[in-house]
């Protein structure tokens, strides 16, 4: 065969045959598995034939060498271990690099496979969203007739999240899916309180057993929390419920339990922690030197990941009727725009057209201020990313702070969030200070660290 000796060689540098668990490939690396990564000859890896370079990440031993040739040597590779490897493995390659991952890549990946199938219909959703705030804020009027249908377009799928988080979770955790979906049409049934309309003030929560009950719009963590009780509860319940009755008791109880879990046990918690959100914020932005600026830019996409960020606007309404301003706005599109640039950053690192592509896409919502599908598709598929985007907002929170810009209204931010600061072009011009230095610095960190990033999103 044509790459005998690359292969001889591969398979000495990695401890023999028999220390091969699993292998793969992508468009341009041999990816390889080991049962006993203490027994890679480090010194050699570099004198593989053909091999381009070696890096090692994720639990997986790379080879690069390049588009085609690396079918080629997989190919024969394939040929000469035959079954070897799928005797060692205790699955599929996926299965033994999920093994391999530490504790955060495990949460990092699990939610990736959960929220990565949502990404297109929010970028759709985000950016139809996006150009119907900037038209209202135009001043363009629409009949009734026409904003009902609108808002049919733009507000659907972030009304209806948990539903669909609800059911991804469900199948990425071995559940029924339609169980799943059953579940997340209760967590934002009409007949409970919008959340959003709660913490505006323009409803109130139900009260039963003393508990105050609102809906799950815009949530994300609960629907994950309620998909994995669904797949525990209905593997539980099919490992003693006899056969006859599973069909009626199972899904009964998994239900019940869960949305009972969901409503009078998690949703306290929720408010808690609401509660302890807006107090948080509230001292954060009172304190001196502008830290507090600068910590909250640097994490407002974080309390977005969450689904908390619903309960911000309640502190937004306040500083609106006791100032005329906003600079939670201000810092929310300083907090995006460093997510904005890492994202970028990281998607020209990608090698893969596709997946650079999608990336880009991804983060294209985020120009009108919808940031779930840059955050769940590219920014949390490496924590580097993630956190040179925390840093690029905090530095556009320092910028704020140093100029005292703050917005007239609320609402909408980034591109359609210029129209809060037509007050004076001098507004203007600082409101794009703020996003160019925080794109700048989320884009320049991703860059200074482009080998351990790009390593990350293309092993993925």
């Amino acid at each position: 065969m044509k790459y005998d000796e690359t292969i001889d060689k591969l398979i000495e540098v990695v401890g023999g045959e028999d220390n091969i668990r699993n292998f793969e490939h992508c468009a341009t690396r041999l990816r390889i598995i080991l049962k006993d990564d203490s027994k890679l000859n480090k010194d050699k890896v570099d004198e593989v034939p053909e091999s381009k370079g070696y890096f090692f990440n994720t639990g997986q031993h790379q080879f690069i060498f390049g588009t085609g040739k690396v079918n080629a040597v997989y190919s024969e590779m394939e040929q000469r271990l035959g079954d070897k490897s799928s005797e060692n493995s205790s699955g599929g390659f996926k299965d033994d690099v999920y093994q391999n991952l530490s504790p955060l890549q495990k949460v990092v990946r699990t939610l990736a496979d959960i929220l990565v199938p949502l990404i297109p219909v929010l970028v759709t959703t985000g950016l139809l969203m996006g150009i119907r705030g900037f038209i209202l804020e135009l001043g363009v009027e629409m009949s009734p007739d026409w904003l009902t249908m609108f808002q049919m377009l733009t507000d659907t799928a972030f009304a209806f999240l948990p539903v669909l988080i609800a059911f991804s979770a469900t199948r990425k955790f071995g559940g029924n899916p339609i169980l799943g979906i059953v579940v997340g049409l209760m967590l934002v049934a009409p007949q409970l309180p919008n959340a959003y309309a709660v913490a505006g003030g323009e409803a109130e929560p139900l009260t039963l057993l003393g508990i105050d009950i609102i809906g799950y719009q815009g949530s994300v963590i609960p629907a994950i929390l309620a998909g994995w009780m669904i797949s525990r509860l209905e593997r539980l319940f099919r490992s003693f419920v006899p056969q006859m009755m599973d069909l009626i008791v199972t899904p009964f109880l998994t239900i019940t339990i869960t949305i009972a879990v969901m409503l009078f046990l998690l949703g306290p918690i929720v408010q808690i922690a609401e509660s302890g959100v807006i107090n948080s914020i509230i001292y954060l932005i009172e304190a001196p030197f502008g830290i507090g600026y600068i910590i909250y830019a640097g994490f407002q996409q974080v309390i977005t990941i969450t689904g908390l960020h619903h309960s911000i606007s309640i502190i937004e309404i306040s500083l609106l009727n006791d100032g005329g301003t906003n600079v939670l706005n201000t810092l929310g599109t300083a907090s995006m725009a460093g997510q904005f640039g890492a994202a970028v950053s990281a998607a020209l690192l990608m090698s893969s057209k596709l997946k650079r592509s999608n990336a880009l896409s991804a983060s294209a919502s985020t120009l009108f201020g919808i940031t779930e599908p840059l955050l769940f598709g590219v920014s949390l598929r490496s924590m580097r990313v993630f956190g040179s985007g925390m840093v690029g907002g905090a530095a556009g929170g320092l910028v704020t702070s140093l100029l005292g810009l703050s917005a007239t209204g609320m609402g909408i931010t980034f591109i359609p969030g210029l129209l809060l600061y037509t007050n004076s072009m001098s507004s203007i011009l600082q409101y794009l200070l703020v996003i160019a230095v925080s794109f700048a610095v989320g884009f320049v960190l991703v860059k200074v660290q482009s080998r351990p990033v790009q390593a990350e999103l293309n092993a993925k």
